[in-house]
């Protein structure tokens, strides 16, 4: 247990305990009557399930209670676990944040959302959750990012932040992940208070062991405060028969202790005592204690006790992350508590009028104010003035060029131009290559971004010693201090972009732009898009790049070759895909993401690069600055004509990324027999899919790139290859409403030669040219 350490500034102790049991009450009773307004008050003509989690909320109460109307300054920051995002709208209405009548819209269209959103809900939301794991981890990369941004830029203040969730979310192994992280473990800001509930969604959990989760956490250098029983239970403690009910507890299994809060007085006092040695004590001790007081002290845990949560807060080591773990009861003061099955349970009328009556509410006014009189009503006024945070000035990002003006030559991947392309804007547009901060899982000499690093560091917090400085050996300089601008974090995909995430939310958290460029290998995209998205729901903008990709990085073998990533752009809102195949596409590619960035009307966006070295001439730059930045103008839009056919084409060869110098190979083979061949470069087939969207009235994208890559005039039978899955391209036959042969990669690929691979996918040149003539019907 944590020592009794505080005082409260504004009146004693006691009194203060007593305005925030009002309010603790007042938020049980309003995070219950909004769920149930959504579910049987608000017309539903569709008789579809709306849902809620009363229980769920209910669990978190107390602690939301204790730190919004006591602990918690301006600076602070909180991510609220998604099933108690209606408490979260109790308490922000309490705060005057939010008006009465949006609590009659939780769950509705436009209304308040089903779990914490920050672009969505129209309250102060901090940190977006709803994808378990995702929500709980994300306040240690929010104190990473304020860390960097307060380091270079100086205004993002102090202030801790908090992530409450369930126990249950410890299954999740992002969680660890990012526990573990040698970079987390100097973050003393961050606390993470657990709702130790001991449930979830379908049963009570035989064995959660919450000194097991302790060792987890101080093994990974964090602090650890446990806050098992609350101060009724630890009186009891003391008296004759104390310790053996302390060993009854501690001793007993989590599903007995969820029985016995369903049981009545008589009862507890069959079942409490047990069968062993200490049913005598415990006997003589419970006959000391009326029915009302048995009742309350066999749920008098440490996470519902105010003052037990208050000395918690006020232990906290801010040297070092810190985790509570608080004992609670899941459905605590509902009809529901500690139930298995209640996860979802709707309270019935009469229930919820017997809860109105005992937290003081009104069933028939349910949003009435507390009394203007009463101490937690003035407690809501004062703490609302203490945490009102003034407006954010954000600063617009500093122009990022479209070109760099020099023209690649000779032999090269888009990788490698990837790497170019950052230290070309560090010397052409310094402002902007100043809010560039890149993040890897260790793999930065494999990526190619040993030149970025040499030249602007790795980020610490502190300067440490580079002990290979000296070494004539040593190619890669990792010189680690404030000022660099490289984050290297340890090998877990979902950490660097949850880290992404929230460097790309500085702009609006805090009014300071950056440019987020997260590099990873293609092929394990998939593992990070999830926590990827969810940073782009919160607002997260970013540059995800991955490389090497596709079965061209054919001697890898099958799990190191990406298939489906190439269809991202396609799927995923508020982001833009794009695979160049050529160094000068790559640069162009790379600076339309980074001018998206960090910007209100912004959004993020994934490249997908190869390691394939391709000769640069087959690119044909124009040389004439006008025609140059029309290529370049229509390579950012998702396409150019890359070779046109003397006449009207018989087909089109429609490539993208690593694939495109097959298709300028078989366009030279086909043209030996007799047909012409268009070569069009597809750079981006999410782009492309909007403005064909745009055609029919279904997006307002610009559609002008399809007339200049795919004319009208030149409408033909189209083959579409790249090295991914061919349903990527299949919708550019709807373009002119053409017959289309997809060519792709549909099964896991193997190691082996180039050659070898592709034509084992039937992407290589040969499968181009028979595609193709199958397509015109030629003998």
């Amino acid at each position: 247990m944590v020592p009794d350490t505080t005082t409260s500034p504004r009146a004693g102790r006691q009194e203060l305990l007593t305005a925030l049991g009002e309010i603790e009450q007042r938020v049980l009773w309003l995070s219950a009557a909004t769920i149930d307004h959504a579910n049987r008050v608000r017309p539903n003509p569709t008789g579809l399930k709306v849902g809620g989690h009363q229980a769920s909320c209910a669990s978190m109460v107390s602690i939301m209670t204790t730190l919004w109307f006591h602990e918690l300054t301006a600076d602070d920051r909180v991510s609220v676990k998604p099933h108690a995002s209606p408490a979260l709208h109790a308490v922000n209405h309490l705060l005057g944040e939010l008006p009465a009548d949006a609590l009659t819209t939780l769950r509705s269209f436009g209304g308040l959302q089903s779990y914490p959103s920050r672009t969505k809900d129209p309250d102060p939301v901090d940190y977006s959750t709803g994808s378990v794991g995702i929500g709980a981890t994300a306040p240690i990369w929010g104190a990473l990012a304020r860390r960097y941004v307060e380091g270079r830029f100086p205004g993002a203040g102090t202030g801790r932040q908090y992530a409450l969730l369930g126990d249950a979310e410890l299954d999740e192994g992002a969680c660890w992940e990012a526990v573990q992280d040698p970079m987390v473990a100097g973050l003393g800001e961050v606390v993470w208070i657990v709702d130790l509930n001991r449930q979830s969604l379908d049963r009570v959990v035989p064995a959660l062991s919450a000194e097991r989760l302790a060792g987890m956490f101080e093994a990974a250098g964090w602090q650890v405060l446990t806050l098992k029983y609350g101060e009724q239970l630890t009186e009891l403690f003391s008296r004759p028969g104390g310790e053996a009910l302390r060993t009854r507890l501690d001793t007993m299994g989590n599903p007995e202790y969820q029985r016995l809060l369903r049981c009545t007085p008589a009862e507890l006092r069959d079942r409490l005592p047990g069968t062993g040695s200490t049913r005598e004590p415990l006997e003589r001790l419970l006959a000391t204690l009326d029915d009302d007081a048995l009742h309350s002290a066999v749920r008098n845990l440490g996470g519902h006790d105010l003052g037990a949560l208050l000395d918690a807060y006020a232990a906290i080591d801010d040297t070092r992350p810190t985790v509570i773990l608080a004992y609670t009861v899941k459905g605590r003061g509902l009809h529901s508590e500690g139930h298995p099955q209640n996860h979802s349970s709707l309270l019935t009328r009469a229930q919820l009028a017997d809860l109105a009556t005992r937290t003081g509410a009104d069933l028939d006014d349910p949003w009435r104010p507390l009394p203007a009189d009463s101490a937690a009503a003035r407690l809501c006024a004062e703490r609302a003035e203490e945490l009102r945070r003034p407006p954010v000035e954000r600063i617009t990002p500093p122009p990022v060029p479209t070109d760099f003006g020099r023209t690649p030559g000779g032999t090269g991947t888009t990788q490698q131009a990837f790497g170019r392309a950052l230290l070309d804007l560090s010397r052409s547009a310094p402002e902007a290559a100043a809010r560039v901060v890149t993040v890897s899982p260790d793999v930065s000499s494999s990526t190619n971004l040993g030149g970025w690093l040499n030249k602007v560091g790795v980020w610490s917090p502190t300067e440490r010693v580079d002990w290979f400085a000296d070494d004539a050996e040593t190619i890669l300089h990792w010189r680690e201090n404030p000022t660099g601008q490289h984050v290297e974090l340890g090998i877990a995909e979902t950490n660097l972009v949850g880290l992404l995430g929230e460097l790309g939310a500085t702009w609006s958290r805090w009014g300071q732009p950056l440019l987020p460029i997260g590099i990873m290998y293609d092929p394990f995209v998939n593992r990070a898009l999830e926590p990827w998205q969810f940073g782009i729901y919160a607002g997260g903008q970013s540059l995800l790049v991955g490389t090497p990709s596709g079965v061209t990085l054919a001697p890898e073998g099958g799990a190191h070759q990406s298939i489906t990533t190439p269809s991202l752009g396609l799927e995923q809102p508020g982001c833009t895909t794009w695979e160049p195949a050529f160094a000068q596409d790559t640069e162009w590619c790379v600076l339309a993401a980074l001018s998206l960035l960090g910007r209100p009307d912004g959004g993020s966006a994934y490249l997908r690069l190869s390691t394939r070295p391709v000769d640069q001439s087959l690119a044909a730059v124009p040389a004439d600055p006008a025609a140059r930045e029309r290529r370049r103008r229509q390579a950012v839009a998702g396409a150019y004509g890359l070779r046109r056919a003397e006449g009207a084409p018989d087909v089109t060869l429609a490539a993208m990324g690593a694939m495109v110098p097959e298709a300028l190979a078989a366009a030279d083979r086909l043209a030996s027999l007799g047909v012409a061949a268009d070569v069009v470069c597809v750079t981006s087939p999410g782009l492309l899919f909007r403005a064909t969207q745009a055609r029919r009235g279904l997006d307002d994208a610009p559609q002008w790139v399809l007339d200049q890559a795919f004319p009208a005039d030149r409408a033909a039978p189209l083959v579409t290859l790249l090295d991914g899955h061919p349903h990527t391209l299949a919708f550019l036959g709807t373009v002119h409403n053409t017959p289309v042969t997809p060519l792709g990669v549909t099964r896991f690929g193997q190691s082996g030669a180039l050659d070898e691979v592709y034509r084992h996918h039937g992407i290589d040149t040969e499968s181009v040219v028979r595609a193709a003539l199958d397509m015109t019907h030629r003998p």
